[in-house]
């Protein structure tokens, strides 16, 4: 009875070895595949590493809130759009990949010709601050009997994000929410 049990357990480990010695063949085939990591994969890191940092640093301060407003009220006239009301939200510390961002959004209500629309958030995206950018945009023809012949009225309402980097010390502006009428 004793041979038998260890003639028994000797087969069931033999089937086991033959079994991990395929999968062993296997995986050093896999390995195999794999290829070597380039050998200046250390220095292309730290040059990414770098680039990245040095990108980021091109990211403004926290801008003046009211100069913001004051460019977009400008643009505004300039391109032939009532940029009426604006809505604001105090500048926040967000998380986007890892990293932290101040942001500031405002939401506003743009009133002109479609054409004029497009010119007015192609120079707004285009323009100063850099790191302005039009989250939303929602657009509807607006109820204006007296348009001019070839013109296309419209309201839109756009939701506006200016990035910044976030402030040293972890404060954020306790600015209320303001509405800005032109």
């Amino acid at each position: 009875m004793v041979y038998y049990l260890v003639a028994t357990d000797y087969l069931k480990q033999r089937r086991e070895n033959g079994a991990l010695a395929s999968r062993i063949e296997g995986m050093t085939q896999t390995l195999a595949q794999v290829p070597l990591s380039p050998a200046d994969l250390e220095q292309r890191l730290n040059a990414a590493q770098s680039d990245f940092e040095a990108t980021r640093n091109l990211f403004p301060d926290r801008l003046n809130t009211t100069m913001v407003i004051n460019g977009i009220l400008r643009l505004a006239e300039d391109t032939g759009v009532k940029a009426i009301p604006l809505i604001t939200q105090p500048w926040r510390t967000e998380s986007f990949s890892g990293h932290d961002y101040s942001v500031f959004r405002l939401d506003i209500s743009v009133t002109g010709t479609f054409t004029k629309l497009v010119d007015f958030t192609d120079q707004l995206e285009n323009g100063e601050p850099h790191t302005l950018l039009i989250e939303s945009v929602a657009v509807d023809r607006a109820d204006d009997e007296e348009a001019e012949e070839g013109t296309i009225p419209v309201e839109a309402s756009l939701s506006v994000a200016v990035f910044a980097r976030p402030p040293i010390v972890d404060e954020v502006e306790e600015d209320k929410p303001e509405e800005v009428n032109q």
